[in-house]
């Protein structure tokens, strides 16, 4: 099963936001003229910015009544990232997500998830994987 394509607009004032969220303290994350010295067009959003993009996918795979994972019994497993170039504001990222795989053991239910995001120039920024676990009762 695959949900998406979901586009999202970065913007500048989202990414600081999350920077200073987070903690983040390089220039090229709040500032913009820093963020040029450095190359880029416009601030750099953090890395971990892409669960902000990929949010908007991801959240109807997850509660998607095919799939029926259990939200009362589910835990965190894992969520892997592969980077590609960086997202600066500005940048479109659209996103598509697909059920990698849905398995039992233990008891328990495991449930990964897969994220494709490319910029509007077609590039891929990050591919994720997303694992949650489901208790057995």
């Amino acid at each position: 099963m695959t949900w998406g394509p979901v586009t999202y607009a970065v913007g500048r004032e989202k990414v600081r936001e999350y920077a200073n969220a987070v903690g983040e303290t390089d220039p090229r994350y709040l500032d913009p003229e820093a963020a040029r010295e450095a190359g880029f067009a416009d601030v750099v959003a953090p890395p971990m910015f892409a669960a902000v993009y990929c949010g908007p996918a991801i959240w109807p795979a997850l509660v998607d009544p095919e799939i029926g994972l259990d939200f009362s019994r589910m835990v965190h497993g894992a969520q892997e990232f592969e980077w590609g170039p960086l997202v600066v504001a500005g940048d479109e990222i659209t996103t598509e997500v697909e059920v990698a795989d849905v398995s039992e053991r233990g008891g328990m239910g495991f449930y990964v998830f897969e994220s494709r995001s490319d910029n509007q120039d077609g590039e891929r920024v990050c591919t994720g994987t997303w694992t949650c676990i489901v208790r057995g009762e």
